[in-house]
C-alpha cells in the first residue's frame, strides 16, 4: 500500500471556553521542553495515563481515594496528549497523517480503557457507561467523516472540548469522593449515572445537530440538476 499520495491537511477548529488560553500555555511549555524529548514521547504519556486513570478508578471500588488519583493522571494526560501536537509544530516535525491517526485510534482505546474502569469501580453502572461510548464513539465517526468530506475537524462543540471534559470529570470526582449518591425526587442514583445520562443526552444532541449541519453543507455543494434538464441536455 503507497502512503505517498499527497495529503491536504484538515482545518483545525477549535472554539472551546479554554482554547486561547491553553494555546498560549502549550505553546510556551513546547518551546521549553528538552530536546531530547519528542512528541511520540508525549503521545505515549498520554496513553499510558488514561490506562493509569482507568486502574485507578477500578481501584477505587475498594479505596476512595482512588478518585483523586484519577485527578492526577488526568493532568498528565492532558499534558502528554495536548502537547505532542503543538510540540511538533513549534519544531515543525509535523507528520499529518501519521499524526491524526494515532492520536485517534489510541483516544479511542483511552476512552474505552477509561470508561470501563469507571463503571468497574461501582461508582457508575455498565450500562450508562456502553451508552455514553457507544454515543460518543457515534460522534467520533461522524467528526472524522466530516473532516475527510468537508476538510475541517472539529475538536470543541458548544464551547468545549477535551480540556473542558478532563475538568468537569476531575469536579465529580471530587464531589463523588465526599457524595457518590445523588437523591432525585426521593429516589437515590449514583452521581455518575446522572452524570453519564446527561452527558449522554447532551452528546446525542450535538451528534445529531452536527448530522444534519453537514448533511445540509454536503447536499448544497453537490446539488444535482433536475432529471428532466440532464434528459434535455443529453438529447442536444
Amino acid at each position: 500500500m503507497s502512503t505517498n499520495k499527497k495529503f491536504q491537511d484538515a482545518n483545525r477548529e477549535h472554539h472551546s471556553l479554554l482554547a486561547a488560553a491553553e494555546k498560549r500555555a502549550l505553546i510556551w511549555i513546547a518551546y521549553r521542553m528538552p530536546g531530547w524529548i519528542n512528541s511520540d514521547h508525549l503521545t505515549a504519556l498520554g496513553f499510558l495515563a488514561m490506562i493509569a486513570a482507568g486502574l485507578s478508578y477500578w481501584y477505587a471500588r475498594w479505596n476512595r481515594y482512588a478518585l483523586l488519583a484519577v485527578i492526577a493522571w488526568l493532568a498528565v494526560n492532558w499534558f502528554g496528549d495536548s502537547l505532542d501536537g503543538t510540540l511538533a509544530r513549534v519544531r515543525n516535525r509535523q507528520r499529518p497523517r501519521y499524526g491524526f491517526y494515532l492520536d485517534h485510534v489510541i483516544d479511542a482505546y483511552g476512552m474505552t480503557i477509561l470508561f470501563c474502569g469507571i463503571a468497574a469501580s461501582g461508582y457508575m453502572s455498565w450500562p450508562v457507561a456502553a451508552a455514553f461510548l457507544i454515543i460518543y464513539f457515534m460522534l467520533c465517526i461522524e467528526i472524522y467523516l466530516a473532516t475527510y468530506t468537508i476538510g475541517t475537524f472539529h475538536l470543541s462543540f458548544i464551547g468545549f472540548g477535551p480540556t473542558e471534559l478532563r475538568i468537569v470529570l476531575a469536579i465529580g470526582n471530587i464531589y463523588a469522593f465526599f457524595r457518590p449518591i445523588s437523591h432525585i425526587r426521593g429516589q437515590a442514583y449514583l452521581l455518575f449515572d446522572v452524570g453519564g445520562v446527561v452527558a449522554t443526552i447532551g452528546v446525542a444532541l450535538v451528534l445529531l445537530f452536527a448530522t444534519i449541519k453537514h448533511a445540509r453543507m454536503l447536499y448544497i455543494a453537490e446539488r444535482l440538476a433536475p432529471e428532466s434538464e440532464m434528459n434535455r441536455a443529453s438529447i442536444a
